[in-house]
């Protein structure tokens, strides 16, 4: 492989770990002040061992996102020298900022750990509603410099310069709101999923029930919300994505002829030499409607577009497809929670309890099968339009030593955090031991 691929495969390697880690750090922190205040009114012990287990989740993935953020702030630079040359002036602002939000999370979570029974009790609360709100500022603030990515503006290219720069315009770009949107309610989603799956797992064990119930509850509520919510975001994403950029909505649909009135494809097999799609099951007419709100709407094709400027045609469909599949599999999911909160009688087989323990880990599937579809589906640019991935790549050899240290460092980083968490939920199980 050349520099190009190692430079790619770090780049992808490692951002898949961050963004899990980024998305917990996001939510946990929301469900850690609902059990709080729920312990406030209440005065319920098991509020107060929930609150006090789930701080200690946000404390050990506020520190893993720290690592793996630092990481990639690094590697931009070292593996990406031509982007951040010329593209760091441009988007500097987004990141300056998340690095306050970052230090104002950093505060306020110092305040919460170490203020119980010393600070009063509402200002000890609030600290921890700082902390949620915080992170989701930072992951909207990264997101923005990513939406820029796919809608560079705020600067003008004069001799291969980037020069009459307007940092507010290219933070506020065309695509930070759709990509913040749907990529904040796809955090919740994932992380309500995931840490809801974790606590119906326990049930089926008959390993604090009541407790697990109560936590169940508050993060599947969090969870369900937001997958109802995606599609609407899911709609405004693909329409702007569709006016944008058109090789990546043919990508993501595989959608090789221009046509009127464009079928939706589900499904499907991408044969990318004969450029066409099999063994797949077409809705008429729905991805012109899906795409532009009419049914005989033109939705070009892969063929009109030069063939330089496709991106990996099969790996963006899969990759979109995946996102989708699941996105439905949960939306079905979130229905039959708030079904049973009317037939409580679901609760009490273990059936229910499966299906949520088995759903625990495929949010965190969609969020990276929507990271793929936004990276690949942009190649071979790096940022769209301007600049191409292969001329923003480091010239310096040996990038595989450094892939596979990456690789090293983030496995043990995974392990380390695995075998922390485990042994938090057995801590919560067996609180007197």
């Amino acid at each position: 492989m050349e520099n190009l691929d190692y430079a790619r495969l770090q780049m992808a390697f490692t951002l898949g770990f961050h963004i899990i880690f980024a998305c917990i750090g996001m939510v946990m922190p929301f469900f850690m002040v609902v059990s709080h205040k729920k312990w406030l009114n209440t005065r319920n012990p098991i509020y107060l061992d929930l609150t006090k287990a789930w701080q200690r989740g946000v404390a050990i993935f506020f520190v893993t996102g720290a690592v793996s953020g630092t990481a990639l702030s690094f590697e931009l630079g070292m593996l990406w020298p031509e982007f951040m040359k010329h593209a760091g002036p441009v988007i500097g602002m987004p990141f300056s900022l998340e690095g306050a939000a970052f230090f104002v999370e950093a505060i306020a979570l110092g305040f919460y750990l170490y203020g119980w029974k010393k600070l009063p009790e509402t200002f000890h609360w609030i600290t921890g509603i700082i902390i949620g709100i915080s992170g989701v500022l930072s992951g909207i603030l990264v997101v923005s410099a990513n939406a820029w990515m796919n809608a560079p503006t705020g600067f003008d290219v004069i001799n291969g310069e980037y020069v009459n720069i307007d940092p507010v315009a290219a933070f506020l770009n065309d695509a930070w709101f759709t990509q913040a949107l749907h990529m904040t309610l796809a955090a919740f989603a994932a992380t309500g999923f995931a840490v809801a799956g974790i606590h119906a797992f326990q049930i089926l064990r008959n390993n604090r029930p009541e407790l697990h119930k109560k936590a169940f509850k508050i993060a599947i509520f969090f969870g369900a919300v937001a997958a109802l919510l995606q599609p609407i975001s899911g709609d405004i994403s693909a329409k702007d994505v569709a006016e944008r950029q058109p090789i990546k909505l043919a990508a993501m649909e595989a959608h090789y002829e221009t046509e009127k009135g464009a079928p939706l494809f589900i499904g499907g097999i991408v044969d990318e030499e004969k450029k066409e799609v099999s063994h797949k099951i077409e809705i008429p007419k729905a991805l012109s409607f899906l795409a532009f709100g009419d049914f005989d709407a033109e939705v070009k094709g892969l063929n009109d577009f030069p063939e330089e400027n496709l991106p990996p045609v099969s790996i963006v469909h899969y990759a979109f497809q995946t996102m989708v599949g699941i996105g439905s599999l949960l939306i079905l999911a979130a229905l039959i929670y708030f079904i049973s909160l009317k037939k409580k009688s679901w609760m009490t087989k273990r059936i229910y309890w499966w299906l949520f323990a088995l759903l625990s880990p495929l949010g965190f599937v969609a969020v990276e099968a929507g990271w793929i579809v936004t990276e690949v589906g942009r190649q071979p640019w790096i940022v769209y339009n301007i600049m191409r991935t292969s001329e923003a790549v480091t010239p310096m050899p040996g990038l595989k030593y450094s892939f596979y240290l990456y690789v090293a460092v983030y496995i043990i980083l995974a392990i380390t955090v695995a075998w922390l968490m485990s042994r938090q939920i057995k801590v919560l199980n067996n609180p007197t031991e």
